[in-house]
C-alpha cells in the first residue's frame, strides 16, 4: 500500500467533493436558512418558533413516547438476544426469532400504522378476536406500539451481534463459585453490555424521534416533530424559515446521541479469546424467555397479519368472502404499477451507487496510506449521515437544490438516499476490509500489477460477500424510506411509499396494503436472493 497512488488519491477526491456537495452544502444552507429574517439575519425565527406552543407541544410529545418506545424495545430487544444466545430454547425457535423479529425492516413505517389501526381498531382483527377495543389507537398508544415495532429489529440486531463476543465459559465459572443466577446475570453479561444496551437506547429514540411514517397514519392530534416539520412545510402557505428552525431542533438529540454514543465506547470490552462453552441446564430459564420470545414475535406478526387478508376479502371487516379483485385492480392499474416501478428503478440505482460509493469511501479508508485527516474526514462524513434524520436531509436538499434541474427528478431522491443510508453499508464494507490480508497490494505490485488492478483482481472478489450485503441493505431501505424523500418527490417521481402517504387522503386502504404486499415481496425476494448468492460464494470459496 503506498500513499501517493493516483488512483487512491482520485478516488478519495471524488468522495470528498461528493460529500461536500450533498451533504454539507445542503446542512449549511439549511443552517444559514434558519437565521434568515425579513430584516436580515438574526435569531428572531428561532424565538418565534420556540415560543410557539404547538411546537413546543410537539417536542415534548415527541420525547416522552420516544424515550417511553426506546426503553421499552431495548428491554424487549435485550431479552431476545438472551434467549438467543444464552439459553438452551431449541434451535428452531432461536431462527423463528431472528425471522420474525427483521419483517418490520421490510416494511415502510407509514404501513404500521394502517396495520396497527385494522389490527386494534373497533372493528379490527385482533379487537374482533378478543372481544373487546384493548386501547385507544391515535395518539400516544398507537405511536408508542410503532415505534417500538419500528425500532426493535435495529436494537435487536445491535445486542445480538455483541451477545455473539460474550465469552460463556465466564457464566460457568460464576455458577461454580456459588453466584446465583442474577448476580451472574449482572456480572457476566450486563455489565459487558452496558455499552451497548446504552447504544441501543440511543438509536432507538433517535430512530422513534425522527420518524414520520408512523405519526402520519396513527398520529391523531397527538403532533410530534416530525409532523408539525410538514405541516409547516407543506401547508397552505410553506414556510422555509420555520421549517429550517424545526430542522435544526430535530439535529440535537440525534447529535446528543452520537456525542453520548461515542461516551458509551468506553465501557467497551473485548476478550483475548473464546471458548466453546456449553450452558448449564435451567429449564425455568428457558421457559421464560422462549414464553417472552414466542408472544413478542407473535404479537409483531398478528399485527401485519391484517395486511395480508384485508385485501383479500370483499370488504373487511364486513364480508369476508374471498376475492382477488382488489389485487387484480392493482396489478392492472396503471398508476400504481407507475410508481412500483419509480421505486424498484430508484432501489437499484441507489444501491449500485450507493454500495460503490461507500466501497470506495471503504477502500480509501482501510486499503490505502492516505493521510490520516483524510480518513478521519471520511468518518466524520459517516458519523455526520448517521446523525441526520432523513426528513432533515430532504428539506436540506429541498432548500440547495430548489431552482436547479435536479428539482423534481429521480437523480435527487436518488442522492438523497445514498447520502441518508451511508453509514451501515461503509462500517460493513470498512470491516470487511480490514480482516484482508495487508500484504496483498504490495505482492500485486510486485507481480507487475497496479493498485487499482489488485483492488479489481484481489480485493473486490474477496470481499465480494459484503457488496452483496452492502447492495441488498440500500436496495431494502430505500424501498420503504417515507422520511427522506417526503418533501423531494412529485407527480411525476412519485414512489410506493408517497403514494401510500396520498392514498391515505382517500382512505383507500386496500390498495395501500396491496403496495405494502408489493413492497414486502420486492424486498423479501431481494433478501432471499442476497443470501443465496452469499451461500453459493461461500460454498465455491470452500
Amino acid at each position: 500500500m503506498h500513499k501517493n497512488r493516483p488512483e487512491a488519491q482520485m478516488i478519495f477526491l471524488v468522495v470528498a467533493i461528493f460529500f461536500i456537495a450533498f451533504l454539507a452544502a445542503p446542512l449549511l444552507i439549511l443552517l444559514a436558512n434558519s437565521f434568515v429574517t425579513g430584516q436580515g439575519s438574526g435569531l428572531s425565527n428561532y424565538i418565534e418558533v420556540l415560543g410557539d406552543k404547538s411546537v413546543a407541544a410537539a417536542i415534548s410529545n415527541s420525547i416522552q413516547v420516544s424515550a417511553t418506545a426506546a426503553v421499552i424495545t431495548t428491554l424487549l430487544a435485550f431479552m431476545l438476544a438472551y434467549a438467543v444466545n444464552c439459553t438452551k430454547m431449541c434451535n428452531g425457535l432461536k431462527m423463528l426469532i431472528k425471522i420474525g423479529i427483521s419483517i418490520p425492516m421490510l416494511l415502510p413505517t407509514i404501513t404500521y400504522g394502517f396495520a396497527i389501526i385494522y389490527s386494534f381498531g373497533k372493528q379490527g382483527l385482533l379487537t374482533k378476536f378478543f372481544g373487546m377495543e384493548l386501547f385507544q389507537i391515535y395518539g400516544f398508544n398507537g405511536l408508542l406500539m410503532g415505534y417500538v415495532i419500528y425500532t426493535l429489529p435495529s436494537a435487536f440486531l445491535l445486542l445480538n451481534n455483541s451477545f455473539g463476543y460474550i465469552d460463556k465459559k465466564f457464566i460457568i465459572v460464576s455458577t461454580l463459585m456459588g453466584d446465583d443466577f442474577f448476580r451472574s446475570f449482572i456480572n457476566t453479561i450486563l455489565r459487558p453490555l452496558i455499552g451497548t444496551i446504552g447504544g441501543a437506547l440511543v438509536l432507538s429514540f433517535i430512530l422513534s424521534f425522527t420518524d414520520f411514517g408512523i405519526p402520519a397514519s396513527v398520529g391523531g392530534t397527538y403532533n410530534v416533530i416530525a409532523t408539525q416539520l410538514y405541516q409547516v412545510m407543506l401547508g397552505s402557505i410553506p414556510n422555509f424559515q420555520s421549517g429550517s428552525v424545526i430542522a435544526v431542533l430535530m439535529l440535537l438529540p440525534a447529535i446528543l446521541g452520537v456525542l453520548f454514543l461515542n461516551y458509551l465506547e468506553r465501557f467497551n470490552f473485548h476478550y483475548d479469546g473464546f471458548s466453546v462453552t456449553e450452558l448449564p441446564d435451567n429449564k425455568l430459564r428457558d421457559l421464560a424467555f422462549a414464553f417472552v420470545s414466542v408472544v413478542t414475535v407473535t404479537g409483531i406478526i398478528s399485527v401485519f397479519l391484517v395486511m395480508f387478508i384485508a385485501p383479500l376479502v370483499k370488504n373487511y371487516p364486513y364480508d369476508l368472502t374471498f376475492t382477488t379483485q382488489f389485487i387484480q385492480q392493482a396489478l392492472f392499474s396503471s398508476a400504481l404499477l407507475d410508481v412500483y416501478e419509480n421505486s424498484v428503478f430508484v432501489a437499484i440505482i441507489s444501491a449500485v451507487l450507493g454500495t460503490l460509493i461507500a466501497y470506495s469511501a471503504a477502500i480509501i479508508n482501510v486499503r490505502t496510506l492516505m493521510s490520516k485527516r483524510a480518513k478521519i474526514s471520511i468518518d466524520l462524513f459517516s458519523m455526520i449521515t448517521n446523525s441526520v434524520p432523513g426528513m432533515v436531509l430532504g428539506l436540506a436538499y429541498l432548500l440547495l437544490f430548489n431552482a436547479s434541474d435536479l428539482k423534481g427528478t429521480f437523480m435527487i431522491i436518488i442522492l438523497c438516499n445514498i447520502v441518508h443510508f451511508f453509514t451501515t453499508p461503509y462500517l460493513m464494507a470498512k470491516n470487511s476490509l480490514s480482516k484482508l490480508n495487508p500484504a496483498w497490494e504490495t505482492t500485486g505490485e510486485l507481480m507487475g500489477d497496479t493498485w487499482i488492478k489488485t483492488i479489481i483482481r484481489v480485493i473486490i472478489p474477496n470481499s465480494v460477500a459484503t457488496i452483496v450485503e452492502m447492495f441488498g441493505y440500500y436496495f431494502i431501505n430505500t424501498m420503504v424510506t417515507i422520511s427522506a424523500i417526503i418533501f423531494l418527490v412529485t407527480a411525476r417521481t412519485s414512489v410506493v411509499t408517497s403514494k401510500i402517504k396520498e392514498l391515505q387522503h382517500f382512505a383507500n386502504f386496500n390498495e395501500i396494503f396491496v403496495l405494502s404486499i408489493l413492497i414486502f415481496v420486492t424486498n423479501i425476494s431481494i433478501k432471499i436472493c442476497c443470501d443465496l448468492v452469499n451461500q453459493k460464494l461461500t460454498s465455491d470459496y470452500r
